[in-house]
């Protein structure tokens, strides 16, 4: 079965940069992308980004591009989301999730596994 785990959160002051990390357990070939999602206190789940495990193609929300960074390192099986420039808004429980296809990327109802989350905290 997949797992994932984040790992990276905290407290940020505004304007610094924050690097999330994810581990992924038990991937197997159906495992064909990973993504970022992320949820403010009060408000729905929101898409960021999401990477192709092969190809390591990305996808990002309108939002995020450009202040976002999506990678994976295939030997050790982890995703990394690297935000910029954070402001309070940022904070949020983020979080990651594996999905058997890359088609509709932003759409988390695709996704079939989930971590737990990590909280970030922007402090001004």
């Amino acid at each position: 079965q997949v797992q994932l785990a984040e790992s990276g959160g905290g407290l940020v002051q505004a304007g610094g940069s924050l690097r999330l990390s994810c581990v992924v357990s038990g991937r197997d070939s159906t495992t064909n992308a990973v993504g970022w999602f992320r949820q403010a206190p009060g408000k729905e789940r929101e898409f960021l980004a999401a990477i192709g495990w092969s190809l390591g193609n990305t996808y990002y929300a309108d939002p995020q591009k450009g202040r976002s960074t999506i990678s994976r390192d295939a030997a050790k099986d982890t995703v990394d989301l690297e935000l910029n420039n954070v402001k309070p808004e940022d904070t949020a429980v983020y979080y990651c999730a594996a999905d058997k296809t890359f088609y509709l990327p932003r759409l988390e109802t695709t996704y079939d596994y989930w971590g737990q989350g990590t909280q970030v905290t922007v402090s001004t």
